[in-house]
C-alpha cells in the first residue's frame, strides 16, 4: 500500500527508510530525523489506517511556538480533511499539504512517504 504526501521543494531529494510500519502508532505521530541535502530535519510521520491516504510526512517543528512538537500534536478531521493541532497552542495543520488554518500565511513543509514492504520511506 502507498501514500503520499507533497513533494519536497529539494530537487536533489532521494528516497531513504526512516523506521518500520511496526514503530508508527494509529492515529497518531512519531518523529524521526530525515537526511535532506540541506542538513538533517526532524519530520512529524502520521499513520491514518483505513483511510484512502494512510501515511503523511510534515515538518516536526511548530512555527508558533518554535519547538519541535508537532508529531505529539491531536490528530483529527476540519470539514473532510485530516489535521494535527499542534500540543501547544492548538493551531491546525492539514496532514496533506502543511496549511495552517488559522493561519494563511504559515504553512509547515511536507515530503512524500510511501510504505515500501514494512518500512516507511520518505523523499528528502
Amino acid at each position: 500500500m502507498t501514500a503520499t504526501a507533497l513533494k519536497p521543494t529539494n530537487r536533489n531529494a532521494t528516497w531513504q527508510p526512516l523506521c518500520t510500519k511496526a514503530d508508527l502508532v494509529a492515529f497518531s505521530g512519531v518523529a524521526a530525523w530525515l537526511t535532506t541535502s540541506a542538513g538533517p530535519a526532524q519530520v512529524a510521520l502520521f499513520y491514518l489506517p483505513g483511510h484512502a491516504q494512510e501515511l503523511y510526512a510534515l515538518d516536526h517543528f511548530d512555527p508558533f511556538s518554535k519547538a519541535h512538537v508537532i508529531a505529539r500534536g491531536i490528530v483529527g478531521d476540519i470539514k473532510g480533511s485530516p489535521v494535527v493541532a499542534s500540543p501547544l497552542y492548538k493551531q491546525h495543520f492539514r496532514l496533506e499539504d502543511g496549511q495552517c488554518l488559522e493561519e494563511d500565511e504559515v504553512k509547515l513543509r511536507t515530503w512524500r512517504v510511501a510504505f515500501k514492504g514494512d518500512k516507511v520511506w520518505v523523499e528528502g
